[in-house]
């Protein structure tokens, strides 16, 4: 089985709801213990606020419900940018699933790899990060 169609999904179905309000068509959720604890989508346009990316604000849905988001997985349709993925760091989610690469501006990308780098020991490890679907 897939563990990650259903979290994809719906990260796609988020994005529809971004694009249809004249965002960036991009949806995001946090899953904890196996259960979605928070999500969102682009709404930078929206609120006049370009921190307010879907990562950024699926992560403060998140944090609604727990303080703590270590174990979290974060799915995003679309890799996360350098903003965000300081974010991710930050509240340590260990594992991060995308669809599409973001090419330079992605946090996984050099020389501002701030997602994959092990060289900010104050967050600790990096988190998984699986590309999907898988190739």
């Amino acid at each position: 089985m897939d563990e990650h169609k259903e979290y994809m999904k719906r990260c796609l179905t988020l994005s529809q709801k971004a694009l249809d309000e004249g965002e960036s068509p991009v949806g995001c959720v946090i899953v904890k213990d196996g259960k979605i604890i928070g999500e969102g989508y682009e709404k930078s346009r929206q609120l006049k606020d370009v921190t307010r990316h879907a990562e950024t604000v699926a992560i403060l849905d998140a944090l609604k419900n727990t303080t703590d988001l270590s174990g979290a997985v974060l799915y995003s349709n679309v890799e996360p940018c350098i903003l965000c993925s300081y974010v991710i760091r930050h509240h340590k989610i260990s594992e991060v699933v995308f669809a599409k690469t973001a090419g330079e501006l992605g946090g996984t990308c050099a020389p501002f790899d701030i997602l994959t780098s092990a060289t900010f020991l104050s967050w600790g490890p990096p988190p998984k990060i699986t590309v999907y679907p898988r190739s």
